[in-house]
């Protein structure tokens, strides 16, 4: 394969896919790349879903200014997008006197950047707010929320294919040639020609850097890990809570997160690691995570714990340096835009940070819009979010709607089907779990795998050898039980792990 594009995105992250969806308003021809068989496959799916509101960051930084602005933008956004959120607000809690003073530190930061609500309430009234927590002080800010961070990159991918963004999954970057002012990138699917291109590759933005020879970023993997605890628990905590942030380069502590599907993160840890994508769990992460929640929340039900899973940020501070550098958003090389460090608050910032490069595009390029860019995109609707009249109406006008696949999270036929259908993504397990949450639940697919492995064979003619959990190297099956019998009698077997 051979194309040619007036801008080409490499990465689709959740910053990728807002840039796309916002060149996506020209009309030129954009181009956005990905590695994995589906967008938002990294951090962009593995984090605790917050809305910030700019409360970390020093006054004048790229990151307070563009979380601040994305922040602000959230709202119209979702609503087009059809995107669910909560302003279910923040408690950053003190259990000291000297940790009020920090406190007021981080008041004071977050009115500098323009945060509005900010208060300091006594532990009296965080009781009232929070009837299971205990602590001295607490700043609340009101404006914070909570959103599914999977849900908000399909859709901005989504939409932006819609008003013709071409998007290619599976195809990873080998390499990059400058071509006087323009680009020649290879792929394992074939070569692209761009007139400028922009690195949104997260983890490896350093290496699609040094493609071109500027090799002077490096990036640090920083693992965090989560706990889940069931829906039963969602009474626990009506707002975020979080810790005095511990002098550590851009982290924020253990915190309890409340999710819109009822469940509570516990989360993440920080760990510094050397391989980029092992996202294991450890036991001595866990064993943190649960005394950081215990700290914040002691009568915390930890026999409710029904997962654990992480993901890797990608830091541009080095472990041993205090504090944390700003995002860099810079044209090093002509038409060559590079996005380095882009961790937290990376995913509230993305629809400022799409604004940005945007305009920094519009001093290249002659950018006329579109008279015809729609910017709704809708979603299936989902069953369990519905009445019981409007299951009742969803079943009568679609049978499908009537057989529930995932019992846990109560996700329909119809839901997986059309999780299936999408335009972006390729068939995979994880392709239906961040869009309908099935595989999400407690019994975590003891239930609706094999029926979603149904439907693939059945509906799509998929084999079940063919069946891929999230990319090419995670078969789902290896063999059916008795060929492994009849293999292992020979000593001829060979396994593969998932």
């Amino acid at each position: 394969m051979s194309s040619r594009c007036d801008v080409l995105v490499i990465g689709a992250g959740v910053i990728g896919c807002a840039i796309a969806r916002e060149l996506a308003k020209f009309k030129i021809e954009t181009v956005l790349l990905e590695k994995e068989t589906d967008v938002g496959f990294g951090v962009s799916k593995g984090n605790s879903g917050v809305l910030h509101t700019g409360l970390y960051y020093p006054k004048g930084s790229l990151k307070a200014k563009l979380c601040v602005e994305g922040r602000l933008m959230f709202p119209e956004l979702a609503k087009q997008l059809d995107v669910p959120y909560k302003l279910c607000g923040k408690q950053i809690i003190a259990r000291t006197e000297e940790e009020l003073e920090d406190l007021e530190a981080l008041k004071g930061v977050g009115e500098e950047n323009g945060v509005k609500g900010l208060t300091i309430i006594s532990g009296e009234e965080l009781k009232k707010r929070e009837p299971h927590l205990d602590a001295l002080y607490a700043l609340y800010s009101s404006v914070a929320g909570i959103f599914p961070p999977y849900l908000f990159t399909i859709a901005l991918a989504e939409n932006a294919l819609n008003n013709g963004v071409k998007i290619h999954v599976n195809t990873q970057v080998s390499a990059v040639k400058q071509v006087n002012s323009a680009y020649k990138v290879t792929t394992n699917q074939g070569i692209f020609h761009a007139d400028i291109v922009v690195n949104s590759a997260g983890l490896y933005a350093d290496r699609i850097s040094a493609m071109i020879s500027i090799d002077n970023y490096k990036l640090y993997p920083c693992r965090g890990e989560y706990l889940i605890l069931d829906k039963n628990c969602r009474d626990l905590i009506n707002s975020m809570v979080y810790p005095v942030p511990p002098k550590i380069a851009g982290v924020l502590g253990i915190h309890l997160t409340p999710t819109l599907d009822g469940n509570i993160l516990i989360g993440p840890s920080e760990e510094f690691i050397n391989e980029r994508e092992d996202t294991k769990t450890t036991k001595e992460k866990i064993r943190q995570l649960i005394e950081g929640a215990k700290s914040l929340l002691p009568s915390i039900p930890l026999n409710q714990v029904i997962y654990g899973f992480s993901a890797v940020r990608s830091k541009i501070t080095p472990p041993e340096e205090k504090g944390s550098r700003d995002f860099i958003i810079r044209e090093d090389v002509e038409n060559f835009i590079n996005m380095i460090g882009m961790e937290s608050p990376g995913l509230t910032a993305s629809p400022a940070i799409a604004k940005l490069v945007v305009k920094m595009i519009k001093k290249k390029i002659d950018l006329e819009e579109k008279t015809d860019f729609n910017p709704i995109r809708k979603r299936t609707t989902s069953f369990s979010e519905a009445s019981r009249t409007e299951q009742a109406s969803l079943i009568k006008a679609d049978p499908t709607y009537g057989e529930i696949i995932c019992r846990c999270e109560h996700v329909s036929k119809r839901e997986v089907l059309d999780a299936l259908n999408n335009p972006v993504s390729e068939k995979t397990i994880s392709a239906v779990k961040y869009r309908t949450r099935a595989g999400m639940g407690r019994c975590h697919g003891g239930f609706c795998l094999p029926k979603i492995v149904e439907i693939l064979k059945e509906e799509y003619g998929v084999s079940p050898r063919e069946i891929k959990l999230k990319n090419i190297g995670s078969p789902l099956f290896i063999g059916k039980t008795k060929d492994l019998r009849e293999s292992e009698k020979s000593g001829r077997v060979s396994v593969s792990g998932c």
